[in-house]
This record gives structure tokens, sequence and C-alpha cells, in this order.
């Protein structure tokens, strides 16, 4: 059933044309991009399942925080990604991404369920380092289509598709326990398939669109409305989250009480859909409106005399060959001095907020300070992160509520991440307050963390959960907010994975190196001296005492080197940082085919929808 308005009601909206219409869109585009990011943070449930590979494979301490840096390494290694997408459509990069996600995890799955020969440890971490590289592919294809997208909401952009990774962990818990029910071992085959499975079911939805300024064209287009609304939707879907990890420690559940309550968690997380058809309808609303608004009138032109397309072509044609002949020339310059200029210009950078070339960006001064201050930041809390299950079992906390510990990380990751995005996009535009200064108080903040697990306060290591999850997840919108203003948006897939490979370093520095020799340094003096063929189980909060001081100063050290970038950049961020997207010509946000394509889709749909209230009117008119 469809209903057809014309000038007196409003827009079609029950035919395939709007629903088409929906699909096409850019707000579905963003709906895909939640969903597919929803499920791309398996990394972050490491603590859930490590005591599973501990035990199925026989592993000490150092050798599982060794796979866990593996983990870490392909999880935010995404170079390879961030090149491939400059020159390939978002598909291929969410395809290859899925195609990568299922191998690496069902191998892992295969190995600790025994159904394969106990694989190596290299081989292990080839398993997990690419299995966990596919959330780069997953955040290179939807994140930075989506950030390139919408160019003066970044902030927003990155805080509520990072909000989503983080709570990612949480609604793999809560899925896994309704379909598997308790078994950790299933969790691993769970993360293999349902990440490869939304991504391919969304794979063509998520591609670049031409940028439109506010205030250009529909404004139900780029209106922050709906990101606000997805803000709040989330937030819901945190607090839902939030009161099943409560809950769920305080009473036993059956499958039947998981099943039912992941299928509510099922209908929160679908619930953008419904702001993605209001924002379509409003922007069909404001085409209908802008055809009645005026009356349409026909102008019929006479054709002009024959001789003035002849003279047209004359002058034409050598107009047209000047360019081709420039464009020839310029063609076998650039072919021969490219790598010469390129090599010549990386150490004579662009100012602040232009778009810097890959090796500029690589080699400046910003960079290196960013790049510093995120292996201290992130490598920091990220160790906490994957040592929870094992910091919680030193400290003589039950099983039980290890598990809330990394939900609970999950939760105010998500918090960190949406509350760092949207804050810092707000203080931005109206105190001009520095993002890379709100960097620097993160970094601080998460010290108290670290001391909390330090020290063994009792019961202190629920705050340190929530401290460290809202600090892990609040570097990430900065860091890569930073990046695109700083260095622009042109080689932004690339230098987005570039500012990631620092959490890896930072934690094998702190994770593998301190964390883990630490730990097992300790467990052999209370096993006799030596762990071999016995128990690697260490108790007590000497554990970790030592290494979490460590990174304690270690973090203290980055929150002092990012006030240097606080320092240079404090003349470019007392400017307005958007003001070429409003007063300028239209960002460059991809390649001039796709935009040419996207263009000529919208003016297809436009006239369709022109030609569908035409035909209303006059058949109700007739």
């Amino acid at each position: 059933m469809a209903f057809a308005s014309g000038a007196g009601g409003g827009p079609q909206v029950l035919t395939m044309r709007f629903a088409r219409q929906v699909v096409l869109g850019r707000w579905f585009m963003v709906f895909a991009c939640l969903l597919i990011l929803s499920a791309s943070g398996a990394t972050y449930i490491f603590g859930i399942y490590s005591k599973v590979l501990k035990s199925s494979l026989g592993y000490d301490q150092r050798t599982l925080n060794t796979l866990s840096f593996f983990k870490d390494l392909g999880a935010n290694v995404g170079v390879l990604s961030g090149l491939i997408n400059e020159v390939t459509p978002p598909w291929v990069v969410l395809a290859m991404g899925a195609a990568m996600n299922l191998a690496g995890y069902l191998m892992i799955y295969l190995a600790i369920d025994g159904r394969t020969a106990r694989p190596p440890v290299w081989l292990m971490c080839i398993y997990i380092c690419v299995g966990a590289n596919s959330q780069s592919f997953a955040n290179t294809g939807a994140l930075v289509t989506c950030v390139k997208n919408f160019p003066e909401s970044r902030g927003i952009v990155l805080g509520l598709l990072k909000g989503f990774v983080g709570l990612s962990g949480a609604i793999f818990t809560q899925l896994y326990l309704a379909i598997y029910g308790d078994d950790a071992k299933s969790l691993v085959l769970l993360i293999a398939w349902l990440p490869a499975a939304v991504s391919i079911l969304f794979v063509h939805t998520v591609r670049i669109m031409p940028y439109r300024r506010r205030g250009e064209g529909s404004s139900a287009a780029t209106s922050n409305d709906a990101f606000f609304c997805f803000l709040y939707i989330s937030i819901a879907l945190a607090t839902y989250l939030l009161v099943m990890i409560v809950v769920q420690k305080q009473v036993t559940f059956s499958h039947a009480a998981y099943a039912v309550s992941a299928a509510a968690l099922l209908l929160v997380l679908f619930l953008p859909l419904a702001v993605v058809v209001k924002q379509e309808y409003k922007i069909q609303k404001e085409l209908h409106d802008s055809l009645y608004r005026e009356p349409t009138t026909v102008t019929v032109h006479k054709p002009a005399a024959a001789a003035a397309p002849r003279e047209l072509l004359q002058m034409a044609a050598p107009a047209a060959a000047e360019p081709k002949a420039a464009q020839q020339t310029e063609q076998s310059t650039t072919s021969s001095s490219c790598l010469g200029s390129c090599v010549r210009h990386m150490f004579s950078p662009p100012a602040q907020g232009e778009d810097y070339t890959i090796l500029q960006a690589l080699v400046s001064v910003d960079m290196l300070v960013l790049f510093l201050a995120t292996i201290c930041g992130v490598g920091g809390t990220l160790t906490a992160i994957d040592n929870m299950g094992q910091i919680g079992q030193s400290l003589g906390y039950p099983a039980k509520s290890i598990n809330t510990f990394v939900s609970l990380i999950s939760i105010w990751n998500y918090a960190g991440r949406v509350t760092s995005g949207f804050a810092s996009e707000i203080f931005l535009a109206r105190y001009r307050f520095p993002r890379p200064l709100m960097l620097t108080l993160v970094l601080l903040l998460s010290c108290v963390g670290h001391l909390l697990i330090a020290f063994g306060v009792p019961q202190s290591l629920y705050a340190a959960s929530v401290v460290i999850g809202f600090c892990f997840g609040a570097q990430w919108p900065l860091l890569f907010a930073i990046i695109s203003e700083v260095f622009g948006l042109k080689y932004y897939s690339t230098l987005y994975n570039f500012g990631s490979v620092a959490s890896p370093i930072g934690a094998y520095v702190l994770n593998v190196r301190v964390a883990g020799a630490l730990y097992d340094a300790e467990a052999a003096r209370q096993h006799g001296g030596s762990l071999a063929g016995g128990d690697k189980t260490c108790i007590g909060v000497q554990c970790f005492r030592k290494a979490f001081l460590i990174i304690t100063a270690a973090t203290v050290a980055g929150a002092l080197v990012s006030l240097v970038l606080v320092w240079r950049t404090r003349k470019f961020y007392k400017g307005d940082i958007y003001a070429k997207f409003r007063d300028g010509a239209a960002a460059t946000t991809g390649g001039d085919e796709e935009q040419e394509e996207e263009e000529e889709e919208d003016i297809k749909r436009t006239k369709e929808a022109a030609e569908g209230e035409s035909t209303a009117v006059n058949g109700r008119n007739g």
C-alpha cells in the first residue's frame, strides 16, 4: 500500500521509490557503519577467552602476553588497509577484512577446541594477528568513509562510531551467552563468523558520497540532529548493557533468560534505523516543499542558426587542444620527477590544517610528538585491559567478577569515546579549546586507574576498570581527530592507520617486556623458582605492582610530551579550523569518478521524485 500527496499534503513515503532512497542515502550508510563497528571490537574481550587459551595450550603468562601483543599489532597496524583504501572503493577493504577475520579466528577456535593439532606459538601469533587485523580493515572502510562524508562533524562522527566499537565487547558477551551459553571456546567461534557476516551484508552500502556544505541543498542531509539521536540511542544501549551486567552478576540467568536479554539488545541496536527513515523523510519533504513553493515553468527555446554550432566548434577546438597538450606535458613531467619532488618537499610541509603528503606527515614533529604520547597512553591502558583476567585472579576476585570487569571496561570504553568526541567538538566550536590539551588531561586521569591496580586497594578493581576503560576509549577519537585536523583529509586513510601503529608498540614494551616478564618472575618465585611443567598462576598484589608503577611513570611522561603538541598547535586551534569547508569550495572527499557517479545518482533520484510528485498532482487535479 502506498500513499501519494501533492501540493496540499506531504511527500510520498510508503513506496518503493522512498525505500530505495533510504537504502541509498547517506544516513543509512551511517547506520551500516554503526553495525559494522559494533561487531568489530572483539580484540577488547581478549581477557574473557585468554584463560582458555592459556589452559588449553599450556602457555605461561609471558607467552600469553606475546600472543596478546600480536593481537594488538594486527588490530592497530592498518597501514595496508589504508593504502588499499586510497586506491579502491571501501567495499574492497570491507570484503578483505571479513575474509581475514573469518580465517584467523576460525583457526584459533579449531586449535583451542582440539580439532586440529596443537599449533606452535609462532603460528598462533600469525592466526591472531590476521584475525585482529580485520578490525583495522573495518575501521578504515567504515569510519574513514564517514569522516570524509561529514568533514564538518568529524569529532562527533569519530566519537559516535568509536563508541560503538567500545560497546562491541559487551555486545559480544551478551550474544555469546545467549547463543552458546557460558563457553569461552564458543566465544572465539562467534568472533570468527559474526563480524564477517555483518561486513558482507553491508559491503556495498558504505561508499564515498559527494560532500555537501551546510546550507547547500538539503539541510537534513548534513544536519547534526541525527548524530545526536544516534548518541541518545547509544546511551540507552550502554545503559541497558550496564544494567544487564549488574543484574547477571547478582542473579543466575538461564539460557532462555540470556536469549530474551539478547533479543532486547538487538532491538535497541537496530533503533537507529528509525532515525534514518526520519531523516530521509525530512529530505523528501524538503524536496516536496521546494517543488511547490514556486510554480514550475517550462521554457521552449528555438534552435539557433545553423552557422552558430559550427562557429562554436571552431572556437572550442583550439581551447580543447591546449589543455590536452598541457595534460600530456604535465603527465610526462610528473612521471619523471614525482619521486624526486616528494623527497624534496617532505621536509617542507604546508601550514597546519592543509593537506600534507604521507611523507610530510610522517617526518613532521607534530606526528612524532603525537606518536610518543600515544605509545605511553594507549600502551599503558591496553596493558591493563589485556591483563584484566590475570589481575582479577591474582587479587582473589571470582571468575564472575572478572567477566564483570571486562564488560565494565567495554561500557566505559564507549563512554570515553563518545564523551571525548562530542565534548571536544563542542568545546572546540564554542571556546576554541584545543584537542591536544584534552588528550593531556585524559592521560593524567588514566594514572589514577594504574595506581589503583598497583596498590591493590580492596574492591578497587571495579573503579580501576571504569577509569581505564574511559581513558582508553577517550584517547582514540582525540588522536584521529587531531590527525585529520592537523594533516588534512586527502591521505587520511593512510595517516589514520599510521596513528594506530603506536598502540602495539606501547603494548609490546609495557605488556610483554614489563608486565609479562615481572608477572612470570613473581610466579616463579612463588612456585619454587621455576615455571617448567608447574602452576603458572601468580597470587597477590605484588604480581602487578612493579609493572603498573612503571606504567604510571610512562603515562605521566606521555602527558608531558603531549604538552609540546599543545604548544605547537595553539595558534592553529585558536582560529576557525573548519572555515575552508564553509567558505571555500567543496572539500575533496574521494575520487572524481566516484563523486560524479554519486552526483548523477542524486540527480536521478531527485528527478524521479519530482516526476512522481508531478504525476500524483496531475492525476488528482485531472
